[in-house]
């Protein structure tokens, strides 16, 4: 179906939808100036606490309150969500003296929350509040308070919470990724929460699952003659041999293409070794690192294979880009 609409209703539409990311940009904004010592003092309760972060709002700051629970346990920091209803109704008991909460209102005086929050400091956990009104009687009694005040939402309104939930949000995300930071939380420790789909290989999928291992690794001492190089690259059929020190550390690595190099230069070559022909010092990765890393490598340096080695610095295996390919995976999406 083919929608005709006149330029003055699309440049209205357009106007409209430009307003409202103006509003919510400029409440980010805003916010910058409220990241100050309480919000140190909570991500230090926070990252101390021995037990789990329980994040709890009514309406619309209880759907922003399960997106800032599922950030937190993707980086690292255990959280659930309660609904203060349910809490006073018996769900209070999933709450432990080693937990923090974090309790989420624009006003400040949602009736739920203010019946909750006693509860919780009678159990002697930390209280963290996000709010809009820091006057307010929720702000009071809480340790620690957020200020995710808005002058005004996006809504034409001003009544849909709009603004305000973007700002709640966005002080959510800064709360996760900077424990994030502070537990220095890596891109395998990532991996472990996200098994599944493109994402979960991206990020769980290693190279030790993808590398060519002994017997099948090509390898060769730096002494070996030229005919034993191309011996060992023809068996193997990787296009490349590792070469080797004395005491099997890795030196260097022959490829096909250092072979076509050497005969355009060489006219005589019985006497030639490994070592005169091999790319010295290439690049290499440790064990255990995420195929993706392995790709990223590759691309980055115009490489179709590099040598894995152990702490020791030898080689262990190599990792073709045709593998890697081969699974699906791709540097174009993100994590």
């Amino acid at each position: 179906m083919v929608i005709r609409i006149s330029e003055e209703i699309i440049k209205q539409d357009i106007e409209s939808g430009k307003r409202v990311i103006k509003l919510e940009l400029n409440s980010i904004s805003d916010l910058l100036n409220r990241i100050d010592k309480s919000f140190s003092e909570a991500i230090e309760i926070i990252f101390n606490c021995k037990g789990r972060t329980i994040v709890t709002g009514v309406g619309k700051s209880g759907l922003i309150a399960r997106k800032i629970v599922a950030t937190m346990n993707s980086t690292g920091t255990p959280a659930i969500f309660l609904h203060p209803s349910d809490a006073v109704h018996g769900d209070l008991g999933m709450v432990r003296k080693e937990d923090v909460v974090i309790c989420i209102s624009k006003s400040g005086t949602t009736n739920e929350l203010l019946q909750l929050i006693p509860l919780i400091k009678r159990i002697n956990v930390p209280v963290i509040s996000m709010v809009g009104n820091i006057n307010s009687q929720m702000a009071k009694l809480s340790d620690v308070v957020l200020d995710i005040t808005v002058k005004e939402e996006a809504c034409s309104l001003d009544l849909a919470p709009t603004s305000s939930t973007t700002v709640t949000l966005a002080m959510g995300d800064a709360l996760a990724i900077t424990l994030l930071e502070k537990r220095n939380f890596t891109k395998e420790d990532f991996a472990k929460f996200h098994p599944g789909g493109d994402l979960g290989k991206r990020l769980s999928l290693s190279i030790n699952e993808l590398m060519v291992v002994a017997p099948h690794l090509p390898i060769i001492k730096r002494n070996a003659l030229i005919k034993d190089v191309i011996l060992e690259m023809t068996t193997k059929r990787l296009g490349a041999t590792c070469v080797i020190n004395d005491d099997e550390t890795l030196c260097g690595i022959v490829t096909d293409g250092d072979l076509r190099r050497m005969l355009q230069k060489q006219n005589h070559l019985d006497n030639l070794t490994a070592e005169q022909i091999m790319t010295k010092n290439p690049k290499v990765l440790m064990q255990n690192v995420l195929a993706i890393t392995a790709l990223e490598e590759m691309e980055t340096y115009n490489i179709t294979q590099m040598v894995i080695i152990n702490d020791d610095k030898k080689p262990v295996g190599i990792i073709h880009l045709h593998d890697l390919v081969k699974t699906g995976l791709s540097t174009d999406s993100g994590v």
